[in-house]
């Protein structure tokens, strides 16, 4: 009974942020740092699954979020809109919020067949090998991308606002907010469905002890691919979410400076913790926004952010290498919680 009340009051929550949105009773500011933050939880908790749970060290979330985005805005574009080099629209702009999920999940799809490309290398190889390889696949993504006239190269892909302009010539409302905020909440259900299910503790057991785990009959390498396609393609979901929230991307937004703000946010919230991962994500992105601020106030540059951040990394791994929640959830320090919600 608690566990619907938990829901229904998620649930008021999202209607209720909808609509101050919708009735600019919150501002454009703060609904950037909202929407940014639900990406950012997102793309920490994906990564955690990989990282955390599974206990391997893949350094190049930013490929598989880049994927998803470019996937994700081309078809949107030439589906819904009428582009110079494009072409289109293939459907009626007006089938655009009906359909535009759908594109969504077709980029998050070209991202966890990424994320294949990547797990098969993984059954041989583990730890810093293991990040090497995710790296170079973060670069050959990169380079890809940046040499295809087609997706506009290093200018960048634009284009995208018009298919939101689409979706609000059918109905009038805060299209991406609506729809981050259910990427976001989707996200967080199947993560935790899945690392809570029989099928999951395998990716619990690769971490303890892969070798024991197979002898305890669990098939490591099938568990290695469900587990990367599924964070290849939740940060596929985050990067068509993000392009469409943006309206213009290019491959720089998808470096490996992308892929270090995701290390940052899993070592800090905690391997092997849900609940830490959003956490961590949100402490990230109100931090960085607060950096942003006295950056600016001083009249530092801003690229220092990228001095920082990475300082950051290397204290936490020196003084409190299990990060701020470790391998708990929130229903272990609170346990009066399991009866609002479980996360294990």
């Amino acid at each position: 009974m608690r566990q619907y009340t938990f829901n229904i009051v998620l649930f008021v929550l999202c209607a209720l942020l909808i609509l101050g949105a919708h009735f600019e009773l919150i501002g454009l500011y703060y609904q950037s740092v909202l929407l940014l933050l639900c990406i950012n939880v997102i793309l920490s908790a994906s990564l955690n699954l990989v990282n955390g749970y599974m206990g391997e060290f893949s350094c190049g979330h930013g490929g598989f979020m880049c994927v998803g985005a470019y996937v994700s805005s081309v078809l949107a574009v030439v589906m819904f809109t009428k582009d110079a080099v494009l072409g289109g629209p293939w459907v009626s702009p007006y089938l655009a919020p009906f359909l535009f999920p759908a594109v969504l999940f077709v980029g998050a799809g070209a991202a966890a067949l990424a994320g294949l490309l990547v797990a098969v290398p993984s059954f041989k190889t583990r730890g810093d090998y293991l990040a090497i390889i995710t790296i170079a696949a973060n670069y050959i993504v990169l380079s890809a991308v940046e040499n295809t006239d087609l997706v506009g190269g290093s200018r960048g892909l634009q284009g995208m606002k018009r298919v939101v302009t689409a979706m609000n010539n059918v109905v009038e409302m805060p299209w991406m907010v609506t729809w981050i905020l259910l990427g976001t909440i989707f996200t967080v259900w199947l993560l935790r469905r899945f690392v809570s299910s029989t099928y999951g503790k395998g990716v619990s057991a690769i971490s303890q002890d892969e070798v024991a785990a197979e002898i305890m009959s669990v098939n490591t390498n099938k568990m290695k691919i469900a587990a990367f396609m599924i964070s290849s393609g939740l940060a596929g979901l985050a990067g068509g979410l993000y392009a469409h929230q943006i309206g213009y991307v290019n491959p720089q937004s998808f470096s490996i400076m992308r892929s270090t703000e995701c290390l940052v946010m899993v070592y800090l919230g905690g391997m092997g913790s849900l609940s830490g991962a959003v956490l961590s994500a949100v402490l990230f992105t109100l931090l960085s926004e607060a950096l942003r601020f006295v950056l600016q106030w001083l009249g530092w540059n801003q690229v220092i952010k990228w001095v920082i951040i990475p300082l950051v990394l290397i204290l936490l791994m020196q003084f409190r290498p299990e990060g701020i929640m470790g391998n708990k959830e929130l229903t272990d320090i609170f346990p009066r919680l399991r009866k609002w919600c479980k996360f294990k």
